[in-house]
């Protein structure tokens, strides 16, 4: 059959087990017939960790989001894997763990157990947070939604209530990882005095929803601002996650990945006191600029100068940004 012809098959099929697998199945067996081996065993293998990860229903369809959220929620389709993100031998573990409980939720649920579903992400500005909640998703093969919570608490407040109640309804019946940015909004909302009642209620209401919720997939928070959280935040998690800002060995590490798919006359690694301070979210920017300097400039490998050019811009970023908060 036509490949063109399975991709639609492929796709009408959605939402109906047994006939996606079977369609699924097919276009494996196209693949190895065509001897790409590498493809046919990457499909399989990616079939196979679906099967993990749905309900034994089978794949649900995406429930419509209600349209008056549109402005503070996003659907991110997650693309980045385990490859793109460097993480501590500690949350590597901890994550670990959790895709295989989420995998093995039905077998935990008959023993009564209940199966870990909440997290806080905690850390520095680009560090990490919003980049693994993408790679998890990815993982667990689940869609991505991120809510803009500064947004949604700054919205009408005759609406936002509401609002948040839809969204955990949302995903309590869809399979998804929920991701509440800026979730020091809360903090902020509730820490300041002269705050409006409603205000409050609001956040006391969003909290309360946080606390009562069991997802059908995850619900992330992300906090730049730990420190600021109080007690009765901290405990409506079933774990809290650090991403720090990355030391030596760390960037070291960074830079030589950084670097692996291009030519460079220099080693990335030996740079590491370079960019001492900097967060994975620069260090990308300064590899990235590096390389595009080489490409522009017709080189046929990046040079310790363009490098350098590209730490220069970083400082200035840094600079302007200093200014920016005095």
């Amino acid at each position: 059959m036509a490949r063109g012809e399975l991709m639609k098959k492929l796709l009408a099929s959605y939402g109906q087990e047994d006939a996606f697998r079977a369609v699924a199945e097919q276009i494996i067996g196209e693949e190895e017939k065509k001897k790409n081996n590498v493809l046919a065993r990457t499909l399989r293998k990616t079939l196979e960790n679906l099967g993990h990860s749905v309900p034994a229903k089978g794949l649900a369809p995406l429930i419509p989001f209600p349209d008056e959220a549109s402005e503070f929620i996003q659907r991110i389709e997650p693309n980045r894997t385990a490859q793109d993100i460097l993480m501590s031998t500690e949350n590597v573990r901890l994550f670990t763990g959790l895709l295989r409980e989420f995998r093995k939720s039905d077998q935990i649920k008959q023993h009564g157990l209940p199966v870990r579903s909440k997290l806080l992400f905690c850390g520095p500005p680009g560090c990490g947070k919003t980049l693994c909640a993408e790679v998890f998703a990815h993982e667990l093969g689940l869609p991505l939604f991120v809510v803009q919570l500064d947004r949604l608490m700054s919205s009408y407040l005759g609406e936002t209530a509401t609002n948040i109640r839809k969204i955990f309804e949302f995903a309590r019946r869809q399979p998804c990882v929920l991701f509440l940015d800026e979730f020091d909004a809360i903090a902020r909302s509730r820490d300041d005095g002269g705050e409006h009642s409603e205000l409050r209620r609001v956040v006391n209401s969003l909290l309360l929803f946080i606390d009562q919720i069991q997802p059908s997939g995850f619900l992330l928070a992300a906090t730049n601002l730990d420190q600021s959280l109080d007690p009765a935040v901290w405990r409506r998690f079933d774990e809290v996650v650090w991403f720090d800002a990355p030391d030596e060995r760390m960037t070291r590490k960074f830079l030589t990945n950084a670097f692996k798919n291009v030519k460079a006359d220099f080693v990335p690694a030996e740079q590491a006191s370079t960019v001492k301070g900097y967060s994975y979210a620069e260090l990308d920017k300064i590899c990235t600029q590096s390389i595009k300097l080489s490409i522009l400039g017709r080189a046929k490998t990046v040079s310790l100068r363009h490098f350098n050019i590209a730490v220069d811009d970083a400082k200035r970023r840094a600079k302007r940004t200093e200014r920016l908060g005095t």
